[in-house]
C-alpha cells in the first residue's frame, strides 16, 4: 500500500512529498485547488490554510480534507514513462 511518509510546503500550491517506496518528488496542486472542481477544496485557495497540513498516510489539512496518496504520486511522477501503466491502472490516464 502506497503511503506518504513525509511532506513539506515548498511555495504556493507546491508540496515536496516522500513516499514509503522511497521515491520523492514535487507535487503542484495549483490546478486541483484553483479549479474548484471539488467544492470542499476551494477553502484551500487561501495559501495560509493550504500550507498547514500534516502527514498521516497521506497529506491531511486541518479541516479534515485529504488527497489519495496515489493521486499525489501520479502528480509527482506523471511524466515518468515507466509508471504510465500503473497510472492507467489507477485511472489517472
Amino acid at each position: 500500500m502506497l503511503t506518504v511518509t513525509d511532506a513539506y510546503h515548498i511555495k504556493r500550491y507546491k508540496i515536496f512529498v516522500e513516499f514509503n517506496n522511497n521515491k520523492r518528488g514535487e507535487v503542484d496542486l495549483e490546478d486541483f485547488i484553483i479549479s474548484g472542481k471539488i467544492q470542499p477544496f476551494k477553502e484551500l485557495k487561501d495559501i495560509e490554510k493550504f500550507k498547514h497540513f500534516k502527514v498521516d498516510y497521506t497529506i491531511q489539512w486541518d479541516n479534515g480534507l485529504d488527497i489519495a496518496p496515489e493521486y499525489l504520486y501520479f502528480k509527482a511522477f506523471e511524466n515518468e514513462a515507466n509508471l504510465q501503466q500503473l497510472f492507467k491502472e489507477w485511472g489517472y490516464i
